[in-house]
């Protein structure tokens, strides 16, 4: 079933003349966001430290919440009964939610899958749960979401070309069921694409997702541990595929280099662990690049984590006070380094969003990377600890989040 027309609206307000970049803005029931956005995760109906109002003042207008994980604990019905997603976890902005696919798929070891769905033992109690393209939408139609997505089968990188196919074929597959089982019109269902890094199965997922009436667009199946060149050349494939006037959500992106090349190829929605991630590990985002506070350098050095950065921790404290927290194992240095990492990634979405409106979104793009630092790709490539490091299992025997 279709969202109603006054629940939802996604509207263009300025493209790029050299790119694919554009500017929106993206109505929902509770709430009107603009596009270019970041979404922090907010896996267990919580941004790791930070509380609702700590979000609103970092001027978060989306979050990104987990339905697997909301599935095993506290279960659908109890978040239906304190008044559904927003009223559970106090936040009164626009949520997303991924259908927990990836999740369920990180646990080879202990799902099994079929063209119905998924059969897997719960990673907190090992009870046997059964997961289905109907249950699923049912499952983020009862927590009330207002933009969901619907399973999928995700793949590692690399992969053998039938596992890809075989994605290919069980995503399209689960997206006609879900399409069918929606009942709610106060939520949009986002059609998820995968297809690997073959541009013939991309082009596939795309020709069939589009042919259906979703009301946005997921590209899923990147940021799996492969080269972040080869994730580009995908986008710059399949993301012409898409409908112009729909929303385009890339799953699990949220480096700052990869937000203004994805930005460049046409994506308006962006969710991520790592701002969050990196930052309860003492990584700290300038525009010089990641820094980590641990190191010895900083432990005299009166300097805010970043210049000119409007944050309450930077405005408040230096690098020397931060790496103290972090050595001296104090909870108060991963929310003071949080609030920084987020406040980064809204002050960039910001930039970004303001060079495609003034129309030198190449020129910024240009500046930004000419200065900042990125992480050595030989040493990503080996550490792979991001979205989608192994769909094998993760390192502790839980589901990546």
């Amino acid at each position: 079933m279709s969202s109603s027309p006054e629940d939802f609206a996604f509207r263009l307000e300025a493209k790029d003349k050299e790119t694919l970049a554009r500017a929106g803005a993206l109505k929902t029931p509770h709430g009107e966001f603009a596009t270019p956005v970041f979404a922090p995760v907010a896996t267990q109906a919580t941004v790791k430290t930070l509380s609702p109002r700590e979000l609103t003042e970092l001027d978060t207008t989306l979050l990104m919440a987990n339905a697997y994980h909301l599935f095993l604990r506290p279960g659908a019905e109890i978040i239906s009964q304190m008044g559904g997603l927003q009223g559970f976890m106090a936040w009164k902005g626009p949520m997303m939610t991924d259908s927990g696919g990836f999740q369920v798929f990180s646990l080879a070891h202990l799902r099994r899958v079929d063209d119905e769905g998924v059969t897997f033992r719960s990673h907190l109690d090992g009870s046997l749960q059964h997961l289905t393209p109907e249950s699923v939408v049912a499952l983020q139609e009862t927590i009330g979401a207002d933009l969901i997505l619907p399973l999928d089968q995700c793949t590692a990188y690399p992969s053998e070309h039938r596992e890809f196919e075989e994605a290919l074929h069980r995503t399209n597959l689960w997206a006609g069921k879900s399409l069918a089982a929606q009942k709610r019109e106060d939520q949009a269902l986002f059609g998820i694409l995968q297809g690997g890094f073959d541009p013939d199965l991309r082009r596939r997922a795309a020709e069939f997702i589009t042919g259906l009436d979703f009301w946005g667009y997921s590209i899923g199946g990147l940021s799996v541990g492969e080269p972040k060149e080869l994730m580009q050349e995908i986008l710059d494939f399949t993301v012409p595929l898409l409908p112009e006037k729909r929303p385009r959500h890339l799953l699990g992106v949220g480096s700052p280099e990869d937000l203004w090349e994805s930005v460049a190829r046409g994506i308006d929605i962006f969710d991520c662990a790592l701002p969050t991630r990196l930052a309860r590990n003492g990584g700290l985002f300038t525009r010089g690049g990641r820094i980590n506070i641990r190191n010895s350098q900083f432990s005299a050095d009166p300097a805010p984590p970043e210049e000119g950065c409007d944050c309450y921790t930077c405005l408040n404290f230096s690098r020397s006070y931060l790496r103290h927290l972090f050595m001296a194992n104090e909870i108060l240095g991963l929310r003071l380094a949080t609030l920084h990492n987020l406040r980064f990634m809204f002050r960039l979405l910001k930039e970004i969003r303001d060079s495609i409106l003034a129309g030198n979104f190449v020129a910024a793009k240009r500046e930004f990377l000419s200065v900042v630092k990125t992480t050595d790709e030989e040493l990503r490539m080996k550490n792979r600890f991001r979205r989608g490091q192994t769909l094998r299992r993760a390192p502790t025997g839980e589901p990546w989040t």
